[in-house]
């Protein structure tokens, strides 16, 4: 087997993980969830979410979200149908169960892009194919420069989002890994070299590693 494919941790019959990336609004969670999908080799897939807020300009349906209304939401989460859900600004955010638990079965590995609510929730159900990340941003001020040139987002908005990420940046010590985005290929780096580790742990490599070794000691020397 190559070394890429070790690295990987592919190919072994491995349960999938879920890699959840968490930051207040600005802080470049999004930057790098589209960097992580974009790299060729890592294989992952984005979790979609619903949520009931309205559709930005620069977003498509189906793409960055699920756009549904309220009721179906509240259908949604009584029927048992979501792995985690939160209120964020005053909008419903919620993960579908189901597509996630068919992939992590395939032994694919999952991307999230949810706050720490949905993180806590997630860890809280399926503990062992977690591996959760907190970006934070280098300063106060650069955040609120982020934000004002994204220029989608009203004062008002951006107001509120400052006043929430202080609250959120309160969570850090939440996660397994935090990272300081001052530097975007940085912390690219830093969640890659993540991803390679945790895909690598025993627990979650056991059954397939099983095989392998083996199938190893059976080898005439």
């Amino acid at each position: 087997m190559n070394r890429d494919a070790v690295g990987q941790g592919q190919g072994r019959g491995r349960r999938g993980l879920m890699l959840i990336l968490s930051s207040p609004s600005g802080a470049g969670k999004t930057t790098l969830t589209r960097m992580l999908l974009q790299k060729q080799g890592l294989d992952l897939t984005l979790s979609i979410s619903l949520t009931t807020r309205k559709r930005r300009s620069s977003e498509a349906d189906g793409i960055h979200y699920h756009f549904i209304d309220h009721a179906e939401f509240e259908r949604r989460r009584d029927a048992g149908e979501l792995l985690e859900y939160a209120e964020v600004h005053g909008n419903f955010y919620g993960t579908p169960r189901a597509p996630v638990e068919a992939i992590l079965a395939s032994g694919r590995d999952v991307l999230f892009d949810i706050d720490y609510q949905g993180a806590r929730q997630v860890r809280e159900k399926i503990p062992q194919d977690v591996v959760t990340v907190f970006i934070l941003p280098p300063s106060m001020r650069e955040l609120r420069a982020r934000l004002e040139r994204r220029a989608e987002d009203s004062s008002d908005t951006i107001k509120r989002r400052l006043d929430n990420a202080r609250h959120e940046i309160g969570r850090w010590a939440d996660y397994d890994f935090v990272l300081v985005n001052d530097d975007i290929q940085t912390t690219f780096d830093d969640l890659q070299a993540i991803l390679r580790a945790e895909r690598l742990r025993r627990p979650r490599a056991a059954a397939g590693m099983a095989e392998f070794v083996a199938r190893l000691l059976a080898e005439p020397v």
